[in-house]
């Protein structure tokens, strides 16, 4: 399968701490890949480095071919952060009709992206009177209206309930099905029997990169919650798990 962000050889200091250790990580073109971890892992420092806004020590990340944060990947990438990133004094409809202008696309394309995130019945209300997790949606509704080849999504279900979030992860993979990939972080395992392949992450290093069941048949278990504390343990049987 094509691979649409490679990451190689990957390390990032903040401060004078080594928060990446040599990352590699492969993203196939049109899947959804999980980035799971517990917080303080890595994840979204991770995420930085592939939209190319993270400095990075050494190492390179590529995405769709180019280097990451090339001027040529602005109109193909989308990024949600945790924090709400659209206008509160604007409605949900202002808020994704003005990120559909930037792209010279126009109310319709606006529209469906405001109606895919579960917010037309909220179109007209301004954003600083959303709840915290509709206010999620709508930055996920702007981001999703250029529709773009590869999009980046930092904990998208974060303060959501168990139907919104079913709702999201529907959008997820038929986002995926229509050709754009999905990099999505999360700390919730139970998300992760959703995703075509899974990037477990521990203290900024990779633990695993493979298919949920792969994962789960090298531990010998059906549970990815005891994949994961079994794949933490083997590491540090072997020694490569103290930083």
């Amino acid at each position: 399968m094509e691979t649409a962000i490679e990451v190689r050889d990957l390390v990032v200091e903040r401060g004078t701490k080594e928060v990446l250790h040599g990352i590699d990580a492969l993203i196939p073109r049109g899947s959804v890949t999980g980035l799971l971890g517990p917080s303080g892992s890595g994840k979204t420092t991770l995420m930085r480095a592939v939209m190319g806004v993270q400095i990075v020590k050494s190492g390179e990340v590529t995405v769709l071919g180019e280097p990451a944060g090339s001027s040529t990947l602005r109109h193909k990438i989308g990024y949600v952060t945790q924090a709400p990133s659209v206008y509160a004094d604007l409605t949900v409809k202002e808020n994704t009709r003005y990120f559909a202008s930037l792209y010279r696309l126009g109310a319709t394309e606006a529209d469906e992206a405001t109606e895919r995130v579960g917010l037309a019945g909220q179109a007209d209300q301004l954003v600083s009177t959303l709840s915290g997790g509709q206010r999620s949606r709508a930055s996920l509704a702007a981001a999703l209206v250029s529709r773009p080849e590869v999009l980046v999504l930092d904990e998208p279900t974060v303060g959501q309930d168990p139907v919104l979030r079913d709702e999201l992860w529907k959008s997820f993979r038929d986002l995926a099905n229509e050709g754009s990939t999905l990099l999505v972080s999360s700390h919730v395992m139970d998300e992760a029997n959703r995703c075509n392949r899974l990037i477990l992450i521990r203290e900024g290093e990779v633990i695993a990169d493979d298919t949920p069941e792969a994962v789960k048949t090298e531990a010998g278990t059906n549970d990815l919650d005891e994949a994961f504390l079994w794949l933490i343990r083997a590491r540090g049987e072997h020694g490569e798990g103290d930083n």
